[in-house]
């Protein structure tokens, strides 16, 4: 790959992640805060990223990948997105938030996919090359949250006007990218993008029970998304999206432990380690404040790395062991839709129900009874994976290292 392509791929992740991280993670305090928003309001605007990442498999699938050039629809979808974000930062009714994220999101959510197929379509070796470009869009998470954090705007407007200029930025960079030109020969079926080739797979009980307990636990996951920031403000944490800013650091760390610890421990203690690290960090999240019990919230952050690495990232590997060479695309489509979509908006929706639950009449809330809810699903899908999962890979990988050594 040229020095030149390289640059320009890795600013456009740095970009990319910055327009995301500049309001997703402060979305809840600027709607508590600035919109007066319930708690259901603030589960169904994170629910509205869900909902568009249902929809974005089938607009990069069906139609950019067979009519346009990747890189022209990366930047139409992002100027179009800042379009959106301008009117998002006009608007002052809770109610018309709703409408108006779902509106941004359904620009945003496919330029994940196109990002990632722009970057591999320029490589020779994408599991070489990859790594060191995509770890840009961490860095710049990581760069923004501080930024919100260090001038304290984290509960206002102004999330989004970032997000807008960055969006802006990078909409006119993508026509400036290496060509990625459609792939109409080898277009993704419908079938493919609902992962319909994949189900072949549920066959196999141990590969169904992970992949409810993929889903199940996305619902957890998207407590701490929509809940963490607010939490950790009420509790008495300064500085909130600067501490934050330590889980995708962790998030790194732990990335590159996979290798070893996929070897020393395999599949099924690896998930187990990731489920019973989200129930330790919800009951941390819980139990943790400003004061003496800071150290609770700062293990609650850093334990980040653990829970999505050891269970997002090796489940995606267990996928592509379980799905081999003829199915893995639709397989990874299938737990991409089925998490990130059905999953956490599932997740989204009730954790606004929950903190609307445990909100007292005077407006404070109870965040402890709000942190007892994801933890005890966690704990419940723990249960259910320990009994019911068997790690089929290890197995068959050890039956194939015994015949070649026999023979």
């Amino acid at each position: 790959m040229l020095s030149t392509t390289r640059v320009k791929l890795s600013a456009m992740m740095f970009l990319q992640f910055f327009v995301w991280g500049a309001w997703y993670g402060q979305m809840s305090k600027y709607l508590l805060t600035q919109l007066h928003s319930t708690g259901d309001q603030v589960g169904n605007a994170y629910a509205a990223f869900s909902l568009a990442m249902i929809i974005a498999p089938f607009f990069v699938g069906m139609i950019a990948d067979r009519y346009f050039a990747a890189q022209k629809v990366l930047g139409v979808l992002n100027l179009l997105g800042a379009v959106v974000l301008y009117f998002i930062t006009q608007n002052t009714d809770a109610d018309n938030f709703f409408y108006l994220i779902l509106a941004y999101c359904i620009t945003f959510a496919p330029t994940l996919a196109l990002t990632s197929s722009i970057a591999m379509q320029q490589m020779t070796s994408p599991e070489k090359e990859f790594p060191g470009i995509r770890v840009l869009g961490t860095v710049s998470w990581i760069i923004v949250t501080n930024i919100v954090g260090f001038y304290g705007f984290g509960d206002k407007v102004t999330i989004f006007q970032l997000s807008m200029y960055a969006a802006a930025a990078l909409g006119v960079f993508s026509f400036f990218l290496p060509d990625t030109p459609p792939k109409a020969t080898t277009s993704t079926s419908f079938s493919q993008i609902l992962g319909l080739d994949a189900f072949k797979l549920f066959k196999d009980r141990s590969f169904a029970i992970f992949f409810l307990s993929s889903v199940l636990i996305c619902i957890p996951l998207s407590f701490y998304y929509a809940m963490a920031n607010p939490s950790l403000t009420d509790g008495g944490m300064l500085n909130v999206e600067n501490k934050m800013s330590l889980g995708q650091a962790s998030e790194v760390i732990f990335m590159l432990l996979i290798p070893l610890a996929y070897t020393r421990l395999g599949v099924k203690k690896m998930l187990i380690v990731g489920l019973v690290a989200w129930i330790v960090r919800f009951v941390c999240f819980g139990y943790g404040d400003g004061g003496s019990g800071e150290w609770m919230l700062y293990l609650a952050i850093v334990l980040h790395g653990v829970c999505y690495d050891f269970f997002f990232v090796t489940g995606q590997i267990y996928t592509d062991n379980k799905a081999g060479e003829k199915i893995k695309s639709s397989a990874q489509g299938l737990i991409s839709l089925a998490t990130y979509g059905i999953g956490m908006g599932i997740g989204s929706k009730l954790s606004g129900m929950v903190l609307d639950m445990y909100t007292r009449p005077d407006g404070t809330k109870d965040w402890l009874a709000v942190w007892l809810v994801p933890a005890g699903i966690a704990a419940a899908v723990l249960i259910v994976f320990v009994l019911l999962f068997t790690d089929n890979t290890r197995k068959s990988a050890a039956k194939e290292e015994l015949v070649s050594g026999s023979l």
